[in-house]
């Protein structure tokens, strides 16, 4: 019978991965003829050589020293050594320690394979196996064959690790505004800022998209918390793209093996679904993955079938708020405001709608309706005898920046025979901001149309007033936020004031939102406000109801 020790020899032998087995000091007491190979080293070298000599110079000290400190099984991605020859290598590397009776590492195996490229056939183009082309990360089925590994060792050592799944925020506004080969740059640039902030024993990867995941073994759940905002201020430092300067930030969801799933897809779902609430939430931050959010995912995307049915079905009606001129009270404008008479629920206001129609992309029929019949109740006002008003609608973010925006305003001016003068769109500053150039040729069209444009919220968003003065824009709206505090609050009414002021430098309308008291009113109408818009006059009002203030001509 061959000895134990023989045997052992003849089967590392046999293997055609490179193999080494080291004591708990990390010397090399045993090598294999691939792993002669791989480092350029004969095996008479290698024994008694410091294993971490093959690895000090291109990975971090830390990195290399806790590899003798591992109590279980664990895998790194993208590791690398120094050949003899003084050339570095990338590899994967598999670490086990073996341990002794009183269950604690006397010796470590190491499994070393190197990194296998595959060709494309399509393209022609080569690429790790198992990463994605685009950015080098390991791809969807190398991060579930890591995740698999890591919940092995996972449940031997009764640990947890956390999958972090993140999401860019407003990766469709980067990608229409500055095309699809800067998209495509920005993803390259987070993968590689990606692949600097986790550690060298987390696995960073692409999913698909603008979508990211990292998964990391954690000792507690402040461990996933220090990786996700590692991850998020990673993101926030400006990236250049096509010679400007981008900022985009993420949204992350975090799930934990073994309280949110047993297995890959399970806590990929449940990581997933935490992002998209991380999205609502605002984006640039992280959310922890809770199980009501299942409850939360289904009622959203009912919501969304039922958007799809309202638009289908005419449930959606529009409300109307008075604009009026305080020197006289008369009303000289509104604005179109949409709700949704659903026939199960009633009245659903819009903060409650219109968020998922924004992510769903709807918000762009929606937009449509509600430009076509405020268009047309307008024009049935006129034809009625009722002196003309301007008639604002919002426009949202997907609308302003679709091609057909023009053909669409035209269309539904045509439909009703209104004329532009009287339609004005509102848009908010932060719509303009990432493509400048193009959001003033856009706008100039529609001002080419005859139609106004407001800018809508101002002061809350950018407020930068170097693009203000080549903005070609029809009016300001001052933000309700400068206006329900100016009877107490001095810096608020100077804010207001200067806005004021500003308008009226700049030859436009300026309009205010938000009036409630008379000392509202008082205030803006003695500095100068054009228009005011706000409960002191009137709530949104249903189309009867605000003919009725039509007939009266006044608020």
């Amino acid at each position: 019978m061959t000895p134990p020790d023989a045997l052992f020899q003849a089967v590392l032998d046999a293997t055609s991965d490179a193999v080494m087995v080291t004591d708990r000091a990390g010397l090399i007491q045993r090598a294999n003829p691939a792993f002669e190979k791989l480092t350029g080293h004969s095996r008479q070298a290698l024994v008694g050589m410091n294993a971490r000599d093959l690895f000090r110079e291109h990975n971090d000290e830390e990195f290399c020293d806790g590899l003798w400190n591992l109590k279980d099984r664990q895998h790194f991605d993208s590791v690398r050594s120094k050949h003899a020859d003084g050339k570095a290598q990338l590899h994967s590397l598999t670490m086990t320690p073996i341990n002794d009776p009183g269950g604690e590492p006397s010796q470590y195996v190491a499994l070393i394979l190197s990194e296998t490229f595959q060709t494309d056939a399509a393209s022609g183009t080569t690429r790790k196996a198992g990463h994605d082309p685009l950015t080098g990360l390991p791809d969807r089925s190398l991060l579930s064959d890591r995740v698999g590994q890591s919940i092995f060792n996972a449940k031997r050592a009764n640990k947890s690790i956390a999958m972090l799944v993140m999401g860019i925020d407003r990766f469709t506004v980067i990608n229409e505004g500055l095309g699809y080969a800067a998209g495509d740059q920005l993803l390259k640039e987070l993968g590689e800022r990606l692949g600097k902030v986790v550690r060298q024993s987390d696995t960073a990867a692409r999913l698909d998209g603008d979508k990211f995941a990292v998964m990391t073994p954690i000792s507690a759940i402040d461990d996933s918390v220090i990786v996700a905002e590692k991850v998020l201020n990673g993101m926030r430092k400006a990236f250049h793209l096509k010679d400007e300067e981008i900022f985009a930030t993420l949204s992350v969801g975090l799930s934990v093996f073994p309280t949110d799933g047993k297995d890959f897809d399970e806590l990929l779902k449940g990581a997933l679904s935490a992002m998209q609430f991380a999205k609502q939430a605002g984006g640039d931050q992280y959310r922890f993955f809770a199980s009501d959010m299942n409850t939360k995912a289904k009622n959203r995307l009912d919501l969304e079938k039922r958007i799809r049915a309202a638009l289908v079905n005419n449930e959606f009606v529009l409300y109307y708020q008075p604009k009026v001129n305080p020197k006289n009270n008369q009303v000289k404008g509104g604005e179109a405001l949409i709700r949704w008479k659903d026939p199960v629920r009633g009245m659903i206001g819009p903060g409650e709608f219109i968020p998922v129609a924004e992510e769903t992309g709807l918000i762009v029929d929606i937009g449509t309706w509600v430009m076509k019949e405020a268009c047309r109740q307008t024009k049935e006002w006129q034809d009625k005898g009722y002196e003309p008003i301007k008639m604002s609608v919002n426009v949202s973010a997907h609308q302003f920046r679709a091609k057909d925006l023009l053909d669409k305003v035209i269309a539904n001016l045509s439909a009703c025979g209104l004329e532009a003068k009287w339609l004005e769109l509102e848009i908010t500053e932060s719509m303009l901001m990432n493509d400048i150039d193009a959001a003033i040729a856009r706008m100039q069209k529609v001002r080419d149309l005859g139609c106004g444009l407001s800018i809508d919220d101002f002061g809350t968003g950018y407020s930068s007033l170097s693009y203000l003065g080549r903005f070609p824009i029809t009016t300001l709206k001052i933000d309700r936020a400068f206006v329900r505090d100016v009877q107490e609050n001095t810096n608020t009414a100077e804010i207001a004031r200067a806005i004021i002021g500003l308008s009226r430098g700049l030859n436009l309308e300026v309009v205010a939102e938000g009036a409630e008291l008379l000392e509202h009113v008082d205030f803006l109408r003695d500095n100068g406000c054009d228009s005011i818009q706000g409960f002191y006059y009137s709530k949104p009002l249903t189309a009867l109801d605000f003919e009725k203030m039509l007939t009266k001509k006044t608020a």
